[in-house]
């Protein structure tokens, strides 16, 4: 995920946060392999978005065309 932000110019890094900072996030997403990027809706019954926001949407775009790319680079079977 850090890597496909870094190749769009979207800002990402790490740190630890507090809960209380994930409480007023503007948005929230969760990622693994199975579910890619997947919308966090609330924390603790704390509603945190309606669903997908602008940033999610993207990210989930880019992950489905890096994937798109991955599968096309491999050779026939």
């Amino acid at each position: 995920m850090l890597r496909l932000c870094r190749e769009n110019g979207i800002a990402a890094f790490e740190k630890n946060f507090s809960l209380t900072e994930a409480y007023s996030a503007q948005e929230a997403f969760v990622t693994g392999t199975y579910a890619g990027i997947a919308p966090v809706i609330e924390i603790d019954g704390r509603p945190i978005s309606t669903g997908r926001g602008p940033v999610v949407e993207r990210l989930q775009q880019l992950y489905l065309r890096l994937i798109e790319r991955d599968i096309a680079a491999q050779p026939p079977p």
